[in-house]
């Protein structure tokens, strides 16, 4: 998860301080520092000043710093996270950021944010030309026992063997709808689900977006039923699947259950202990209901009816996971590539407006701010605990135009900070004193660092 996290902000950091580094060569301003990770304690700029690699090349330093949190690329005549005001002190040099007309500084301090957003869109692009769309169809879903509701989804009224069948009171095609962010965003959102041959309405919470940030919500709302069939025989705990049938949260041990007695693939339970069953959730269901100290379990093997019962200590041990949906199963789209330019750049803006829906609905106090932010803890969750190379480009698109949008906010030192100063001068025709300037920066960095904290604190806490 840190490995597929550092990798990924390392791109997307490079890339937008190239956007400021491009933009700011293209006006003739002297670039002083390329840096990826600050090479002091941020926001302290004066604090622990060492790099890990660096190297000069023209009036360039590039290098590598040693705090993870960020980059940065110092300009020359420009006060930045370096803080650095001596040279402010100076009169004016043509080569520095101070010196250039307003529209260019401008285009200076937007190029990290045009660069990510042309990043996330090629991103998007390349994923909907390279993979398409793979998804499950909600008829296959449907019979084939319906919905498993995990804690979350029984929260809001959902009971496992639910067939959903509408969405907002319209009819949908693929499994991975039903947890698609724009619909849970939504307002009045719904599901209607058929359950002992009556429709009944759930209404989904308007804040209910904001559960989809803590750490067990992956496996905490709902997944497609399976049947007791098993599929996986290990010493590997295999319980938690995708929408793609795809295993994202197992554990180790030693010597499992599975192994000792002898499963095979393909086995069909059809008792543990003692209790009837159908449904790969039944037995997890069963052994999790009260504590065993043993597993009897009845299986059909072909024509044959075999009995097995074997002690274990804990649920860590029993090593076999159910027979997920074949790939024939699941639905793969694919797109030309002039067909996946539009669709990919839709899907790339499609972020944005999330955002801003969220930001709208935290500043309408309709879902909790504290419960919607995510620190690095949080985000490394979400690029599971294997390495999956669909999986990293696709949340590298999204953390692209996420924090493009975020550097985007009118916040002193975010570029949307420096963008908000400088439209009021080119509307006015002044400029912010520079103590008021200065003074600004350091409020912004205070916000930046108490947002950081607050965030890794989040982190543990949720």
């Amino acid at each position: 998860m840190t490995a597929q996290l550092l990798l990924s902000l390392s791109i997307l950091i490079v890339v937008h301080e190239w956007g400021h580094f491009f933009a700011a060569r293209m006006f003739n301003i002297k670039v002083e520092k390329f840096y990826l990770f600050f090479d002091f304690l941020f926001p302290m700029a004066n604090v622990l000043n060492f790099s890990l690699l660096k190297y000069k090349k023209g009036d360039t330093e590039y290098g590598l710093g040693w705090f993870p949190l960020g980059g940065y690329v110092k300009i020359a005549g420009m006060v930045d996270e370096s803080m650095d005001k001596e040279q402010m002190k100076a009169p004016a040099e043509p080569w520095e950021f101070r010196s250039k007309p307003a529209w260019q500084r401008l285009i200076v301090m937007m190029g990290g944010i045009i660069v990510n957003v042309v990043v996330g869109i090629m991103i998007f692009v390349g994923i909907t030309y390279v993979i398409g769309d793979i998804s499950l169809p909600q008829a296959y879903v449907n019979t084939h026992g319906g919905i498993h509701a995990h804690e979350l989804a029984q929260k809001i009224g959902l009971k496992t063997g639910d067939r959903i069948i509408k969405i907002n009171g319209s009819e949908f095609q693929n499994f991975d709808d039903l947890t698609k962010p724009d619909l849970l965003l939504s307002e009045n959102a719904s599901y209607t689900v058929l359950r002992d041959g009556k429709e009944v309405n759930i209404a989904i919470p308007e804040n209910f977006v904001e559960n989809f940030n803590s750490k067990e919500s992956a496996s905490t709302f709902l997944s497609f039923r399976m049947p007791a069939v098993v599929g996986r025989i290990s010493d590997k705990v295999e319980f938690f699947f995708n929408d793609k049938g795809e295993i994202y949260e197992s554990k180790y041990a030693q010597g499992s259950v599975a192994k000792k007695i002898g499963l095979q693939k393909g086995d069909q339970m059809v008792e543990v202990n003692g209790e009837p069953i159908m449904y790969y959730d039944e037995v997890s269901a069963i052994i999790r209901s009260k504590p065993h100290d043993s597993l009897s379990l009845k299986i059909k093997r072909g024509e044959q009816v075999l009995t097995f019962k074997e002690s274990f200590k804990d649920q860590a041990q029993i090593g076999f996971g159910p027979l997920g949906p074949a790939k024939t199963d699941f639905v793969t789209t694919k797109y030309g590539f002039f067909e996946s330019i539009p669709m990919g750049t839709a899907r790339a803006f499609g972020v944005i407006w999330l955002q801003i829906k969220a930001f709208g609905k935290i500043f309408s106090g309709k879902m909790s701010f504290s419960k919607s932010l995510s620190g690095p803890v949080g985000m490394a969750q979400m690029y599971g605990g294997e390495w999956d190379w669909e999986r990293f480009w696709r949340m590298t698109g999204l953390l692209s135009m996420v924090l493009a949008f975020m550097n985007f906010l009118p916040i002193p030192a975010l570029d949307g900070g420096y963008v908000m100063f400088l439209m009021y001068e080119m509307i006015s025709g002044k400029e912010p004193s520079e103590k008021f300037f200065e003074n600004s920066i350091k409020i912004g960095m205070a916000i930046l660092l108490m947002i950081m904290v607050f965030a890794f604190y989040n982190d543990f806490t949720k």
